[in-house]
């Protein structure tokens, strides 16, 4: 009995020493909202990678990210207590739906009938109106170690749920495994005609929330041809316009600061910077395929995303005004994050030709959203 007791003690070891099943979950109390428990729920990794999912919002509330030296960093903006949630929403790290980005007018027809959502960003409806999936507390499905350590949240929202019909039924899958890959994976189930198109709004500073050296820094590189210019609210025309010769043109790594003051094109007057939707492909994709790739050059951390769908908002940050205070106690201002949004395109409800955010009954919605980082030599 004692050698068999040593024997799996040592094959326990070696497990560990080789990274198998590395990955482990733990539970803490994060507050209470309307009256109820919040919870985070942090994954842990034997490469130094650590994500705090918390269920206010099914929102990542925290990043670690270790850089070229080694050095940790918190890469996500948040606030380090619910109260700054509940008090000052700004989408930190949260699931956004039932339709993510903007609705215009917040209307659309579905099967000849007409339905409306709240208004919340001017004229429009944004990211699921005034009480969206990011304001509502998911229910913990279930929590996993292993090779990968994840967490499942659930939240059903009911039949009329901020004017949208159909009772909907979403997972949230957060996955983080020994490579430092973070998934996002959303699916979503109806019991009648309803739109849906799920995203998560993480602000994303890889020098680490509440650096100095801010994002505008960062290079990014976007794979697309063309992106879908709005009018002065933010809702698409409808045209797919080629970034050649653009400040819409990424297809080089590029530094976000670089372009993102430039009046000479209306475009960012409209949206003060970036704030526009990159056509990636016109249809969902069998796998993720790479939507963005993003490097901090000073510290080399390095990030890739994937998805399966097929546009790619981009966001510059461009209202950080400083009202804000986060998980460093330093102020967020203009262009100290940016937000990397995969998703169908913005008012697809209403322009046919963008494609369909309708889901039926029977019918499974997928958002498959993979976070790759790594580190890049100094330059």
């Amino acid at each position: 009995m004692r050698n068999w007791r040593m024997i799996m003690s040592l094959l326990a070891a070696a497990g560990a020493a080789s990274g198998a099943s590395a990955a482990t979950v733990s539970r803490a109390s994060f507050g209470q909202a309307d009256g109820r428990s919040v919870e985070a729920i942090t994954l842990s990794n034997g490469a130094g990678m650590q994500a705090r999912i918390i269920t206010y919002g099914a929102s990542i509330q925290s990043l670690i990210v270790p850089d070229r030296d080694g050095q940790k960093a918190d890469v996500a903006l948040g606030f380090p207590t619910i109260e700054g949630y509940l008090k000052k929403p700004a989408f930190f790290g949260a699931t956004v739906g039932r339709v993510a980005n903007r609705i215009a007018k917040g209307r659309f027809t579905l099967d000849g009938k007409s339905y409306q959502t709240p208004v919340n960003d001017g004229a429009n409806a944004l990211h699921g109106g005034t009480k969206g999936f990011d304001k509502v507390i998911w229910d913990v499905v279930s929590v996993k170690d292993g090779a990968s350590a994840s967490v499942t949240l659930r939240y059903v929202s009911p039949d009329g749920d901020q004017g949208y019909p159909g009772t909907l039924t979403t997972l949230a899958t957060y996955a983080l495994d020994e490579k430092n890959q973070l998934t996002i994976d959303y699916k979503a189930t109806t019991d009648k005609p309803t739109v849906v198109n799920l995203s998560n709004h993480a602000y994303w500073n890889l020098a680490g929330e509440g650096s100095p050296l801010g994002a505008m820094g960062h290079l990014l590189t976007i794979p697309a041809d063309a992106y879908t210019p709005t009018d002065a609210g933010a809702i698409p025309t409808g045209e797919i316009r080629s970034v050649a010769g653009t400040v819409f043109d990424f297809r080089q790594p590029t530094a976000i600061g670089a372009r993102v003051r430039d009046a000479s094109d209306q475009q960012i007057v409209f949206g003060k910077g970036y704030d526009h939707n990159w056509v990636i492909d016109r249809k969902i994709a069998a796998q993720p395929r790479l939507m963005v790739r993003v490097e901090e050059p000073v510290h080399g951390r390095v990030m890739e995303m994937l998805s399966n769908q097929p546009g790619l908002q981009f966001y510059s940050g461009n209202f950080l005004d400083a009202s804000l205070i986060g998980k460093a106690g330093k102020l967020y201002r203009e262009g100290d994050a940016i937000v990397l949004e995969p998703q169908m395109f913005p008012d697809t409800p209403n322009q046919p030709s963008f494609g369909s955010v309708r889901l039926d009954p029977g019918q499974t919605y997928h958002n498959v959203i993979v976070l790759r980082f790594s580190t890049a030599p100094a330059r």
